[in-house]
């Protein structure tokens, strides 16, 4: 039986962020899929890979107790999974300065709040030059090494929150970023904001659709009459 992976292009998220909206926090994006032929996925619920100790990109991080190879599955993201408007109730009684976030999104209809039931995944902190990425395979995320990582190394991957281009600003510098990477970007959020994305899709596509060539007939081909012989 076919099951599906998405794996997140560049972009590895942990709560695919709907930002800045009132009652409405950050979450990571979902992953692109692929199929993959697998009769059934284990579950990682803990790993002997990796523990949790004080981080200094945030709170608590998530470090390799061993060598993790590049391409190793190191665990799955658990907890509660809600509907997105029960994501978005349960945030609404946080308070609003308050940018921490355990919610991930599968997909259209489903969110894992791991602050409910989750593991140690939910404490791997974002960063702008990550050496994990997130994978959905039947509807489940899992964390995967995208490189190889030496023991003592902290694990991150991209959030890349959802957020519109209409957020408060001043609510969206709660996702700062403090990763220290070279190449950080300052930011949790995604560079694009959601709604200029779909914008951008909808106008590409909209292109294509005119400038699409449209297909050549072919012309018919002509019958020759016989000439009738003059009696």
């Amino acid at each position: 039986m076919a099951t599906k992976k998405t794996k997140q292009t560049g972009k590895s998220s942990k709560t695919q962020a709907k930002a800045g909206k009132q009652g409405k926090k950050p979450v990571q994006k979902p992953a692109a899929s692929r199929a993959k032929a697998v009769k059934k996925v284990p579950s990682i619920p803990t790993s002997p890979l990796i523990e949790v100790r004080n981080s200094p990109i945030h709170g608590r991080g998530v470090y390799a107790k061993t060598r993790i190879v590049k391409g190793g599955r190191v665990i799955e993201y658990l907890g509660d999974r809600v509907s997105h408007a029960e994501a978005d109730r349960r945030y609404e009684i946080k308070d609003n300065d308050d940018g921490h976030t355990f919610l991930f999104i599968v997909d259209n209809r489903t969110v894992i709040d791991a602050g409910v039931g989750g593991n140690e995944a939910r404490f791997i902190n974002h960063g702008c030059s990550p050496n994990c990425e997130t994978v959905t395979e039947d509807r489940r995320i899992f964390i995967e090494a995208t490189r190889t990582m030496k023991p003592g190394e902290e694990l991150c991957y991209d959030y890349q929150l959802v957020w519109e281009s209409t957020d408060d600003p001043e609510d969206l510098k709660l996702y700062d970023c403090r990763c220290g990477a070279k190449n950080c970007r300052g930011t949790m959020l995604d560079p694009v904001p959601l709604d200029k994305a779909k914008q951008a899709a909808k106008a590409k596509k909209k292109t294509k659709a005119k400038t699409k060539p449209k297909p050549k007939t072919k012309p018919k081909p002509k019958t020759k009459t016989a000439a009738r012989k003059k009696k």
